[in-house]
């Protein structure tokens, strides 16, 4: 056993903080981050892409980047055969609306974007105004009626808004137009990719000029119609304390919940496992863990021993 902590650290990462226009102060109000400035958008807390490369923290592999480690040590990640780390998990901050956007599949980047991975994504909302609504979807019926409807620049007529509260859980698929709206602070789990689109920003300028735009792509990859609603939100708000909930599986990511309270112990049996602590505080196996917290157990790793009171969203590749 310990021969095998020894060889398999917990990989404690040090978060990547972005600025955006939409972005707020809640990354360092809430969790303790030192942001550069109150319009800081993205907490990226695991990530290995180019964009946003986390640092391990200490231990043995201390100031290696998530990147290094995957070339050099694969066997912390069960060996896996991708050529990237392939996901990337984030704290977003929407003081403001963000753009409506959305992804490319794998196929549609490979092509256009320099080889890229494509975005599915998924959210869990951790905080959001009373009424809140999300934009997941929209309401062409057909290509033809999509592209009249943007050109007209008809878009409130069609996005569509769907409900939401503190708890809940999205799955965003390529090609699913969607935008997170002002208030929210999600936490999101996605392919490791940095490629969006934007159909729509609200007019906003940047120094005076609006933000790029990608309408021809956006046009290639949107999904017409859309996915229906009762496929996007699941409800997670009465999870059983102390026992692993998978919330999400897709062909690229498993996607846990867990909501600690006292002890608990289990075995770390997957490829990786990605950990966010959204809330308490607590220790595993000796280190302690409080919230804003992002590290990865290793493949390997081992009995994996719980005190505290946390709550945790957790991942690895699907």
């Amino acid at each position: 056993m310990e021969h095998t902590q020894i060889q398999r650290p917990i990989l404690f990462l040090e978060p990547q903080l972005k600025e955006n226009i939409w972005g707020g102060s809640r990354l360092g109000t809430d969790y303790g981050y030192p942001i550069p400035s109150s319009r800081t958008g993205e907490c990226w807390g695991i990530s290995a892409h180019p964009n946003g490369d986390t640092v391990v923290r200490e231990g043995i592999f201390a100031g290696k980047k998530l990147s290094e480690l995957w070339q050099q040590h694969r066997d912390l990640f069960g060996n896996l055969t991708m050529d990237q780390f392939p996901l990337l998990v984030k704290i977003i901050d929407a003081k403001e609306d963000l753009s409506i956007q959305v992804h490319p599949d794998d196929a549609y980047a490979a092509v256009h974007e320099n080889g890229s991975l494509g975005k599915t994504e998924c959210w869990y909302i951790l905080d959001c105004p009373p009424d809140a609504q999300l934009v997941a979807g929209h309401h062409a019926r057909t290509k033809e009626e999509l592209e009249e409807m943007v050109r007209e620049g008809r878009f409130e007529e069609l996005i569509r808004k769907i409900p939401i509260q503190k708890g809940d859980f999205i799955q965003i698929d390529p090609g699913t137009v969607h935008a997170i709206t002002a208030g929210c602070l999600i936490l999101e789990t996605q392919q490791s990719s940095d490629v969006t689109y934007r159909v729509y920003d609200y007019n906003r300028l940047t120094d005076g000029k609006p933000r790029q735009l990608h309408i021809a792509q956006s046009m290639d990859v949107i999904t017409v119609p859309a996915k229906s609603v009762d496929d996007s939100v699941i409800h997670l708000s009465d999870l059983a304390q102390n026992t692993w909930h998978e919330i999400m599986a897709c062909p690229y990511y498993r996607v846990f919940k867990l909501n600690l309270d006292g002890n608990y112990h289990f075995e770390q049996k997957y490829p990786f496992l990605n950990v966010s602590v959204l809330e308490g505080c607590g220790v595993i196996n000796g280190h302690t863990l409080k919230k804003g917290d992002h590290f990865i157990l290793p493949a390997g790793y081992g009995d994996v021993q719980l005190q505290g009171e946390m709550e945790w969203i957790a991942s690895t590749a699907g």
